[in-house]
């Protein structure tokens, strides 16, 4: 009994800490409130989703915004769409961290991080890339500048 705890925990962190997860499960539905109102994710049904939870604190969402802001001008028009969810609880830091990387995509606002429990969110930034039929394709912990163009590829395959 305690070696297979073992061997699962083994086998999901080798996966979590390879970034890319691969999960065949519908995306929870949520409603936030967003920079310009409600926003959930029924909203995009029918479209490729990039759900992205982030906070102020986070060195590598500052890297990963100019990289969405760059898809959903790409790939907006294809019905791809970036949501990102942040998780602080001040605003003034969430506003401080947009006025210095602003977002071209849909903000929403989770400071009692509910919708962020759902998705079993680890770590910051976390995405989730969510197919046309609203099921989670891959989760993809941190970003790295490596991982973009296989990244982009998956979004391109999703928007076919």
């Amino acid at each position: 009994m305690m070696i297979h705890k073992i061997v699962r925990t083994f086998l999901f962190s080798l996966l979590f800490l390879s970034g890319v997860l691969v999960a065949a499960e519908p995306a929870h539905d949520f409603s936030l409130q967003g920079e310009k109102g409600s926003v959930s994710l029924s909203q995009y049904k029918g479209q490729v989703v990039y759900l992205d939870f982030w906070a102020s604190w986070c060195g590598p969402c500052r890297q990963s915004f100019p990289w969405m802001n760059e898809m959903q001008q790409r790939y907006g028009a294809k019905g791809f769409k970036v949501i990102a969810i942040n998780l602080d609880k001040e605003k003034a830091l969430r506003d401080k961290f947009l006025e210095a990387v602003p977002a071209k995509f849909t903000i929403a606002y989770d400071p009692d991080g509910k919708v962020a429990e759902q998705y079993r969110v680890q770590g910051m930034p976390s995405s989730y890339l969510i197919d046309r039929n609203g099921n989670i394709y891959t989760h993809h912990l941190g970003f790295r500048e490596k991982d973009a163009a296989e990244l982009e590829k998956t979004i391109q395959s999703l928007l076919q």
